[in-house]
């Protein structure tokens, strides 16, 4: 499956894109978030999980490594790996344990956990796009490809 780019103008275009489609973010999926700092990362994680029904604030997890949002039926968790010094870190806090079928994880700097974390489903690489981002979303998956196909 050929990989989907989105371009957006600008941050309120992407939130808002992300926003109305959060609604079709499929269970089980494991989502890695690419980009240098300053990206996006967490205002796509924000789009999607305000748009999943979140009132309050969506902060980065930087200092917490992950932050967890029951919305529904549906656990997502927003992982940020950034200050993450060793890999081995994810282990001791229990990470295999928020990879279910009812969850969805966001991860922002998934290469921090290389070899712990689980493959992603689905890899979003967010780039500078004239004034704005562009989103290319690639699939590994049947469950990632699934996803693709709900929001392209």
């Amino acid at each position: 499956m050929q990989p989907l780019q989105l371009q957006f103008v600008d941050e309120e275009t992407m939130l808002a894109w992300t926003h109305n489609h959060a609604q079709l973010l499929k269970p089980g999926l494991v989502v890695h978030l690419h980009g240098d700092l300053g990206m996006g990362k967490t205002t796509l994680s924000r789009g999607l999980i305000q748009g999943l029904g979140h009132t309050g604030k969506v902060k980065s997890p930087t200092y917490t490594l992950v932050e967890p949002y029951e919305l529904g039926t549906l656990k997502l968790y927003h992982f940020d790996l950034y200050r993450l010094a060793d890999p081995e870190e994810l282990e001791f806090m229990g990470v295999r344990d928020y990879f279910a079928d009812d969850t969805v994880c966001l991860i922002e700097w998934p290469e921090k956990g290389t070899g712990i974390l689980p493959e992603a489903d689905l890899d979003i690489v967010i780039e500078p796009w004239q004034q704005g981002r562009q989103l290319t979303l690639s699939a590994h998956t049947d469950k990632g490809r699934a996803q693709l196909n709900a929001w392209a």
